[in-house]
């Protein structure tokens, strides 16, 4: 069984909360892994920005951000339970990519669920890499997920 916990910051988590952890849980069932516990944290452009110039050098916001508690080390797929590590999720970036790329918000947070996790599991893109092995497998995990919901209908999702 895999467990996913969801917080926000600054605040309280998103209304949506549940449904994301629910949706990481989902994905990682697609994806054949059992026993992962991990943390997604919805959280404002200042504290994305924050975190992307303190981890990657880098200035402002970004869309997501993983944190691997297994760096270096091999990524074991047996049955014991592992502490994955924890994902970063900015809504205000996840707008702009959904506007900049003419799809849903929904869609959007799903897409950046999904990378967070590949990204927990050891796969990586290379710079300016957009058809690489990794994001095909994000799409497929999309598609195969498709119907799946995470924002209620007719609401934005950016509050954080």
């Amino acid at each position: 069984m895999n467990r996913v916990s969801v917080a926000g910051a600054p605040g309280p988590p998103p209304a949506w909360a549940r449904r994301a952890g629910a949706f990481a849980r989902r994905v990682l069932g697609r994806l054949g892994r059992d026993g992962w516990e991990l943390s997604v944290l919805v959280c404002g452009e200042g504290e994305m920005a924050g975190l992307n110039s303190r981890f990657r050098g880098r200035e402002g916001p970004t869309d997501v951000l993983s944190f691997s508690q297994e760096e270096g080390q091999a990524f074991p797929r047996g049955p014991a339970r592992r502490l994955r590590g924890d994902i970063a999720i900015c809504p205000g970036q996840m707008r702009a990519n959904a506007a900049r790329l003419g799809v849903g918000e929904d869609e959007e947070l799903r897409r950046l669920i999904v990378h967070g996790i590949l990204h927990l599991d050891g796969m990586d893109h290379g710079e300016g890499e957009w058809d690489g092995p990794m994001l095909r497998l994000q799409e497929r995990v999309l598609a195969d997920l498709a119907g799946e919901r995470v924002l209620p209908s007719g609401r934005a999702g950016g509050e954080a």
